[in-house]
């Protein structure tokens, strides 16, 4: 048990000092102001009951001119009438049909990809219809693109969690990034494709290179837009960022567990649910979050050595709280952390071991082939 109790610390230590420096270099994009066009591209298939609020707070913006483009991606709901009486009355929205989705897409990137070919802005700004931008996020984050010479800026939205289902799942997207990504050398290796991460609910392109590199089309048959678009960006020498993205644009991604263990399971063999990759991610994160928690209940019982044991569960559940204030994601996701952690490698799991059966070939009434 001794040796067990260093190991935890050690697991736990890595993460709790890379959530130190990434929160300390990763800042919210600079206020700015600029006449460059942002388009704000929303690809919407049955998003009737969330469009009303994300188009309000589009049209809100300020700091720089836009334009807002959704995609009509054959809904069945009230989602093309609620987008063409808004733009009735403001000029700046406008609403585009999607063809029907050709063999070798994903209906997000075909969107996506439609979206583009819509836009006519120097900057693409890529939403989900469930994210609500603050006013200043587009003229933020172009101007960011701006001072960073990057043709991709991203950044996490605060997610907003309103069950226990998604205090269960939610809060593992933020500690994945900031616990593990190292962004200081994301940063000092540009170019670096294994290094590019976005969050694909909020990421403004500069349409030159999105057209240049074929944006969309360029991972058509992808599930994870947010692993694999930065990823092509930097193969092809162009730089891409991240950003605090909690004070631009607030999001709840799901309304439960099912919809939730659903969404995280279909991108799931884009990111850690691989043969190689998950054994080495178990490790990290049942090491450093839940293993603490045995040692700690040895060390009590006189088993195993207190000072490891007990710094390791202080590093832990430490490194989720600075994360959930600087997120400024939801409190009662603290107590629960062990336990998001361990939902997490269940999903992981089932996704690689039960792909069929785990669901993560389908979404929003589109069935994909299983990897």
């Amino acid at each position: 048990m001794t040796l067990l109790a260093w190991l935890a610390l050690a697991l736990a230590l890595l993460p709790a000092v890379m959530a130190a420096v990434n929160l300390a270099v990763l800042r919210p994009p600079r206020p700015a102001t600029g006449d460059d066009l942002v388009s704000i591209l929303i690809p919407a298939r049955n998003e009737a009951a969330n469009l009303g609020p994300t188009l309000a707070a589009a049209l809100a913006s300020t700091g720089t001119p836009v334009e807002v483009v959704v995609a009509d991606d054959h809904s069945t709901d009230g989602t093309p009438e609620i987008v063409a009486g808004l733009a009735a009355r403001d000029p700046r929205l406008r609403l585009v049909a999607v063809p029907a989705l050709p063999p070798g897409w994903t209906g997000k990137n075909h969107a996506c990809h439609v979206l583009a070919e819509a836009a006519r802005g120097r900057h693409l700004l890529f939403i989900d219809a469930d994210v609500r931008l603050a006013p200043h996020a587009a003229a933020a984050l172009a101007g960011e693109a701006r001072r960073r010479s990057a043709a991709l800026v991203s950044g996490v939205p605060r997610q907003v969690t309103a069950s226990l289902g998604e205090r269960l799942t939610v809060p593992m997207i933020n500690l994945l990034l900031l616990g593990y990504l190292p962004v200081p050398l994301m940063r000092r290796r540009p170019y670096d494709p294994s290094l590019g991460t976005a969050c694909g609910q909020l990421v403004l392109i500069a349409a030159d290179a999105y057209r240049a590199t074929g944006g969309h089309g360029a991972i058509r048959a992808g599930l994870h837009d947010g692993v694999q678009l930065p990823r092509v960006f930097r193969r092809a020498g162009l730089r891409t960022d991240l950003v605090a993205g909690a004070g631009l644009a607030e999001c709840r991604m799901y309304d439960g567990f099912a919809p939730a263990w659903a969404g995280f399971s279909k991108n799931a063999h884009e990111g850690l649910a691989t043969p190689r990759a998950l054994p080495v991610w178990t490790l990290l994160l049942a090491g450093g979050h839940l293993l603490p928690i045995p040692v700690s209940l040895a060390a009590l019982a006189g088993t195993a050595p207190v000072l490891p044991a007990f710094a390791a569960l202080a590093l832990s559940f430490g490194t989720r709280i600075a994360i959930t204030v600087a997120a400024r994601e939801d409190w009662r996701t603290v107590p629960l952390h062990p336990a998001i952690v361990a939902v997490a490698l269940a999903l992981q799991w089932n996704a690689l071991l039960r792909p069929r059966r785990a669901g993560v070939a389908q979404w929003k009434g589109r069935t994909y082939p299983a990897n």
